[in-house]
């Protein structure tokens, strides 16, 4: 038969299992790649059958657009390093500079379903060029949109996008570094 002592050195044993066995536990947050951002250098982009150049990163390279037997001067500015790309439409102005202004303006608030705010920088160049650059906080899919323009002949509008899901606190670093390559763009285009 068991005594009172035995239940007690029972008791005592398995409490001080149960209390030795108690880890505290702390998750650790989910980490993320270290993203290695290359030196900035720029090479001058010219193409012969566009009224456009620019200077363009040396980790990019610039794609056609699909169709670009009806649209040559549309181009895809790609980044493999960062699975991200900037689309370019190039538009002729004749008197329709307003429209093309409020399009690229509509076209960059079509996110603010998803997006946190909206600031727009507006650039002037010394080489006579008048650029909007939109960038766009939160979980869209675009995060900097820009035109620029010489308001009386050429128009371009650039899309930022990535090929992945907007993680926006994880892309942070990717995207201010590459909206320094379209600020060196618009300020290095000539038409």
């Amino acid at each position: 038969m068991w005594s009172s002592k035995n239940y007690f050195l029972v008791l005592l044993a398995v409490s001080m299992l149960m209390y030795s066995c108690d880890e505290s536990y702390t998750p650790r947050p989910k980490g993320y790649f270290r993203i290695e951002l290359p030196e900035k250098k720029y090479s001058n982009y010219q193409n012969t059958d566009c009224p456009y150049t620019f200077d363009l990163p040396v980790y990019a390279r610039v794609i056609n657009y699909q169709d670009s037997v009806t649209q040559p001067c549309w181009k895809y500015i790609r980044f493999p390093e960062f699975n991200a790309e900037i689309f370019l439409s190039y538009r002729k102005v004749d008197t329709n500079i307003g429209k093309f202004i409020e399009d690229a303006r509509t076209l960059a608030y079509k996110h603010t379903v998803k997006a946190e705010s909206i600031d727009e920088t507006y650039i002037e160049t010394a080489n006579g060029i008048h650029a909007m650059i939109y960038d766009i906080g939160g979980n869209a899919a675009s995060s900097v949109q820009f035109y620029a323009t010489d308001s009386t002949s050429h128009f371009i509008r650039g899309a930022l996008y990535f090929n992945v899901a907007p993680q926006p606190d994880s892309l942070a670093p990717v995207i201010q570094f590459l909206r320094k390559d379209v600020e060196a763009m618009i300020g290095s285009m000539r038409f």
